[in-house]
């Protein structure tokens, strides 16, 4: 078992920046990829970013350029910079983490490809 744990989320303004930080504890040697996905009311998840064991990234396309997923060494934490918010932006953000390893889909962006998550956070970004 895996546990996750997130923190940073809160009320920005746009054009703000929110750092998150997911903490993940248990078995996390079988880990290789850990992401961060995002659901606002009324829409389905959405895969935002992710990382590999390797250092590979993968973003949405609405986030490249404004956020920056990152992993600290020991790989227990994985971050997500946002820059540049926009109101658009709101919403519950998730962390994730799973066991895939495929080398024709490095990075899956359906939810289910993920075993574990955490309990969510509020990020709300205000016009």
């Amino acid at each position: 078992q895996v546990q996750l744990v997130e923190s940073g989320g809160g009320l920005v303004q746009a054009g703000g920046s929110l750092r998150l930080s997911c903490a993940a504890s248990g078995n996390i040697a079988s880990i290789n990829i850990m992401g961060w996905y995002r659901q606002a009311p009324g829409k389905q998840r959405e895969l935002v970013a992710a990382i590999t064991s390797g250092g590979s990234t993968q973003y949405a396309d609405s986030v490249k350029g404004r956020f920056t997923i990152s992993r600290d060494n020991a790989k227990t934490t994985v971050y997500l910079q946002m820059n540049s918010l926009k109101p658009e932006d709101t919403a519950v953000y998730y962390c994730a983490a799973s066991s895939w390893r495929s080398p024709l889909v490095p990075v899956p962006k359906e939810p289910r490809a993920y075993d574990y998550w955490g309990q969510g956070t509020q990020v709300t970004c205000s016009s």
